[in-house]
Parts: structure tokens; C-alpha cells; sequence
């Protein structure tokens, strides 16, 4: 077992937050929806889940030298005007050195991003950083700001994002609690959502109801969930936490904004981010700042949940088996019995492009599984989408124990479920821990 590291995983679900952007849902199983997320993100699809090509979905966050994130000074972050997005017209551009509209002073130091040959005609896509208005890390929209930042907001009064609104959109559960249920929306916070994730699949019965009713005019329902000090940021006094059962909402369409449940009428995964932004920003507000809980540590947050003893495994210093042996430890029949969750690099020298693995993010360790002689690790990304596919990755159906509770796992739909191959996690992976 490590030391406990200094952690501030966050990536921005890029799905839920191109719907909100945007004010409408949207059909992710259509081809053009991908579009239509490059163009609300401005941001092309094959460098959104790497720190180092400045990706929205890291919004406030920097590499360190470590290669890991860390949130960015707010003198750093750059709220763009509408000014800011006028480009010079250089559509009659006929010479290379009229690229000097674009202030490129010298064609040497353009990178060239991409190249392609298309009916006897080079095509070029130039990186020129000058110029460069689209959105990033630290050069934000107002909106996009407000959604997922918001720096200039307090945490200790009623808040509310723009064009949302509190409403209470269905019950607690609707049936017995799932490791699909829990889903990341528009803010970094994909490690609380994994935790919980985690906890919902290994210790089900931890996910308890508690509410009361009371009348101020109205019936309405308040939730107890319980929260326990592990020290640190994002933490606070172990306490009892009440909250109703009013989550945020788009006010012109009532889609969820930030986590929601699988099941479109199922409110506990809303309701306990609800419970943890009010827990850890201290406030009395049934309202509270839920952009306050980006950032964090996985491993933490489990504890925080089940009041357990958090353990870390680093992967640069242990082998593909010995990653799978510590996940096997911690599961019983295939499944964990103890909740466990993963986490990225920030960014990686051969980056995280083309293998669907999301940098600076936290994912849920489901258990393992042993397929034509090799060792997997199964995984599912909080996003409830996303995954990785290919020769290290194991496609088909995944049985647990005692199948009349849980349902077998099938890796195949794109519902981020994955196995991937030990030594291939510890390559993508920093590491991993429990709370036992």
C-alpha cells in the first residue's frame, strides 16, 4: 500500500455538457452527434481526453510536472468576450506569407497538426496559438464558466446555474440500486461519481432511503445521507446531511444538468451530489454550489461514504499482475466486495488519442475477469459511456456471482463498461485504491 497522493482528478462528462450548452438533447448513437459535440466544445473529438490539447472538459485544471492535474489560479482562467471570437477574413489568402494577417511571423515555428492529400490538393490544419479563440482550460465562455466553474459565486448562499432550476423530477430509487445508475454531468467531479458508483455496486445497502415529510405550504421530502470526515479539501465534519428532493434542472427542457440516474425517474445519484456539495461547502442552502465539488480524490470520497480506511496502489511501481492480484484481493466470484476505483494521468507521452481512455479521470473497478488466458481488469467510466475497444480489451458477456441480484455485465454496448488487459491498465492507469 502508498501513501495517500495529493489528487484533484476531474473531467467534465463532454456529453452532458454539450446537451446543456446547447439546451436540447441530443442522440448519441447517431455518427453526427460527434460534430455536433466539436463544434459546441470547439474542441475536434481526437483531442478531448488529453490535458496537454487543452480540452474543455479540464476547465480550471493544468499539468504539474508530474504529469498530473492541478487547478489553475483564477488570475489564469480567461472568460472570452464576443470580440474574441472574430477572425480575420483570409479567405482569399493566396500566398503563405499572407498567413501574417493570422500574425504567424514565421512559417518554421507553425506546428502542423494534421495533413491530408485530397484530390491533388494539400490540406493543411495549422496550430497557431496567437489566434487561437477557441474554448480550453483556462479561456472559457461566460456560460460554460457559470456551468462548471463558477469563480465568482458563493457557496453559502441559495444558488443557481444559469437557466436552471430546482424541481423535483421522480423517487429516490425505483428498484434495487445498480452499478449502471450513477451518471456524471457538467462538472469535473467524475471521482465523487465513481465513488458512489463503487459503493452502489460492492455494498449496495449502504445506498439507503431515509426521508421525512414536511409541509411548508407543500409536502416535500427531505433526505438524510450521511457524510464521514477522512481530513483533507473537499471534506468537512462527519455529519448527517438533509436534503429535499429539488435537483438542477434545464429550466426550458427539465434535462438534468449535473449527475443523474440511468433511470430518467430515479433521483438518489442527483441527491447525493446534492448532499455532498452542501456537506463539504458547509451551508445551511437546500441550494448548494454543486461546481464547488470538482476536483478530487476517489479513494477519499469512497471513505467519505462508507466510513471505511482508504488504500492506494500506485501502478508505476507494481506489474500488470499485481494490479489484477490487489483487484482479485478485493472481490469475491469475479464482482468487488469492497468498492474500488481507478484514476488517469493527466496526460500521457503517448496520449491518451485513439484508446477511448480519458485522461484525468476516475472510473469504478467492477472486478476481474480471466478470457483465453489473459487478465482483465472491468471497469466502467462514470460518464455511462466511453470506452475503450480493441486487442486489449475483452468483448462479450461478464457473469458475476449470484445472478438472480446482479446482472451479467455485457462489455459490447456503449454504456462504459470495459475490461481492458492488466498490463494495459497499468500503462493508461496511475492508480488505484479501495475503502475497506
Amino acid at each position: 500500500m502508498d501513501k495517500e497522493p495529493k489528487l484533484n482528478i476531474g473531467a467534465i462528462n463532454p456529453y452532458a455538457l454539450t446537451e446543456t450548452l446547447l439546451g436540447r438533447k441530443i442522440d448519441w448513437s447517431k455518427k453526427s452527434s460527434i460534430k455536433i459535440m466539436e463544434d459546441t466544445l470547439e474542441t475536434d473529438y481526437s483531442e478531448l481526453f488529453d490535458m496537454k490539447f487543452n480540452s474543455p472538459i479540464y476547465a480550471g485544471l493544468k499539468l504539474n510536472k508530474d504529469n498530473m492535474p492541478e487547478p489553475l489560479k483564477a488570475s489564469e482562467i480567461k472568460i472570452r468576450k464576443k470580440e474574441d471570437v472574430e477572425t480575420p477574413d483570409i479567405s482569399r489568402l493566396k500566398k503563405l506569407s499572407e498567413l501574417k494577417k493570422l500574425g504567424v511571423k514565421n512559417l518554421d515555428d507553425v506546428k502542423i497538426k494534421s495533413g491530408l492529400v485530397k484530390r491533388g490538393n494539400l490540406e493543411l490544419k495549422l496550430d497557431i496559438p496567437d489566434v487561437n479563440r477557441t474554448l480550453s482550460k483556462s479561456v472559457l465562455s461566460g456560460p460554460l464558466e457559470a456551468i462548471v466553474l463558477n469563480k465568482s459565486g458563493s457557496s453559502k448562499k441559495d444558488w443557481t446555474p444559469p437557466n436552471g432550476v430546482w424541481r423535483d423530477k421522480g423517487d429516490f430509487f425505483n428498484d434495487v440500486v445498480e452499478y449502471s445508475d450513477p451518471i456524471q454531468g457538467s462538472v469535473a467531479n467524475c471521482y465523487f461519481i465513481a465513488a458512489l458508483n463503487a459503493v452502489a455496486w460492492a455494498d449496495p445497502y449502504r445506498i439507503v432511503h431515509r426521508n421525512r415529510a414536511t409541509t411548508t405550504g407543500e409536502t416535500t421530502r427531505v433526505n438524510a445521507i450521511q457524510f464521514y470526515s477522512k481530513g483533507g479539501s473537499k471534506d468537512a465534519p462527519t455529519k448527517l446531511v438533509e436534503v429535499t428532493d429539488k435537483t438542477i434542472v434545464n429550466a426550458s427542457n427539465n434535462n438534468w444538468i449535473y449527475c443523474r440516474s440511468n433511470d430518467n425517474n430515479e433521483i438518489y445519484p442527483a441527491l447525493y451530489e446534492k448532499a455532498f456539495a452542501k456537506w463539504i461547502t458547509k451551508t445551511n442552502s437546500d441550494k448548494p454550489d454543486i461546481t464547488k465539488t470538482a476536483w478530487g480524490n476517489c479513494v477519499k470520497a469512497t471513505a467519505q461514504l462508507n466510513n471505511k480506511t482508504p488504500h492506494y496502489f500506485n501502478t508505476n511501481s507494481r506489474t500488470g499482475s499485481e494490479l489484477y492480484a490487489i483487484v482479485r484481493g478485493n472481490s469475491a466470484g469475479g464482482k468487488t466486495i469492497h468498492p474500488m476505483t481507478a484514476w488517469t494521468y493527466g496526460s500521457s507521452d503517448k496520449t491518451y488519442t485513439g484508446t477511448n481512455v480519458v485522461a484525468s479521470h476516475c472510473y469504478t473497478v467492477l472486478g476481474w475477469t480471466f478470457k483465453n488466458g489473459k487478465k482483465y481488469i472491468v471497469l466502467r467510466n462514470p460518464w455511462g459511456r466511453t470506452e475503450p475497444a480493441g486487442l486489449n480489451t475483452y468483448q462479450g458477456l461478464i457473469s458475476f456471482f449470484d445472478e438472480s441480484f446482479w446482472r451479467p455485465i455485457n462489455t459490447i454496448g456503449n454504456d462504459g463498461v470495459f475490461a481492458i488487459e492488466a498490463n494495459s491498465f497499468k500503462t493508461l492507469f496511475a492508480g488505484l485504491g479501495v475503502a475497506k
